[in-house]
């Protein structure tokens, strides 16, 4: 999460529609965006966002999904609240 890039991603994603482009796979909202358009929008190559990607997925705050030859990425709402609770309760 100490990485502004992530931070970006994790807030694109809260609103894709708002910040991708229509794809040709997947909804947007239901399968998440194809994380080629997240390394286009973040200006970074495709070995660099699927780092920022596997963190963030590591961490439990995204889900990747397949279709086709694509990973498709979105919120994990549930786990991003739960993240939420456990830092409120230690303050």
């Amino acid at each position: 999460m100490a990485n502004d890039r992530r931070l970006l991603i994790l807030s694109w994603l809260k609103d894709p529609r708002k910040h991708f482009p229509e794809q040709s796979d997947g909804d947007l909202v239901d399968d998440g965006v194809c994380g080629v358009f997240i390394a286009d929008k973040l200006g970074v190559s495709q070995p660099t966002v699927s780092e920022h990607l596997r963190v963030l997925s590591q961490a439990g705050l995204l889900r990747g999904k397949r279709i086709k030859q694509w990973t498709f990425y979105k919120r994990d709402e549930k786990r991003i609240a739960e993240i939420k609770q456990m830092i409120l309760r230690s303050v």
